[in-house]
């Protein structure tokens, strides 16, 4: 086993990773608490395009964002594709993804912050990249998923 690095902690990170548009995702697994077959939600009225309604989870509405309208990415619903209930900010989303393909093991110094040239709003969703056997995983900052504005709009929806 090779030495910890200087700084590092040694500590390993669980990703679940999954597909959205061809491209691989991740999400840190302490933020995932379950991960569904894909079901219709019962729609919103007046509702953001990538909010495809909500979904009835352990008694309570949560919202189900479509990650694939959210990134720009859609694409037709598969026998494959997946719902994953994160925790948020205290509550509870819903993630539509093409398709959860493994949960990964790296050491945490391998989650490397996005190159500079990564700005703007793709930047906001980035937590962090993997590279591992020629493949490039984005890793999403679950937090910075909706903005401010969309979150309490959510809570709004939530409590009707």
């Amino acid at each position: 086993m090779s030495p910890t690095p200087v700084g590092g902690s040694g500590v390993d990170v669980q990703l679940v990773t999954f597909k959205v548009g061809g491209q691989d995702f991740a999400f840190n697994i302490l933020q995932v608490e379950r991960i569904l077959r894909y079901e219709a939600p019962s729609p919103l009225p007046k509702a953001p395009e990538f909010l495809e309604g909500v979904l009835q989870y352990q008694g309570a509405a949560v919202p189900l964002i479509d990650l694939r309208k959210r990134l720009g990415a859609a694409s037709p619903l598969r026998e494959d594709t997946r719902t994953v209930i994160l925790e948020f900010d205290g509550g509870k989303i819903g993630i539509i993804v093409d398709a959860v393909t493994e949960v990964l093991q790296v050491a945490e110094q391998a989650v490397t912050a996005p190159p500079g040239i990564v700005k703007g709003l793709a930047a906001e969703y980035i937590a962090g990249l993997v590279v591992q056997n020629g493949r490039t995983i984005i890793v999403l900052n679950t937090s910075r998923l909706l903005t401010s504005k969309e979150k309490l709009a959510l809570q709004g929806e939530g409590a009707r």
